[in-house]
């Protein structure tokens, strides 16, 4: 278990990574849009802090994807 979500922290960090760059956008611009300090997000991206499900929410409408691509759970980014 505790494996597990390991490394359900480690794809979803990747995958919230590439989706910001896909995006072009900046660690701060998303940290604004989250309302939470650009270091606690950079923390998220980096596998150091567990992002809240709030938060995967906000980020899932934002790129208009599902909560499923963004934990990994599916590997289509596009909303059925």
């Amino acid at each position: 278990m505790y494996y597990f979500i390991i490394l359900t922290v480690m794809e979803v960090k990747l995958r919230i990574k590439d989706l910001r760059e896909d995006n072009d956008l900046t660690q701060k611009e998303i940290s604004k849009i989250l309302m939470c300090d650009q270091s606690l997000y950079s923390k998220y991206e980096r596998g150091e802090r567990e992002i809240p499900l709030s938060l995967l929410i906000k980020l899932a409408d934002y790129y208009n994807t599902s909560l499923d691509y963004l934990v990994c759970r599916s590997e289509n980014p596009k909303i059925t």
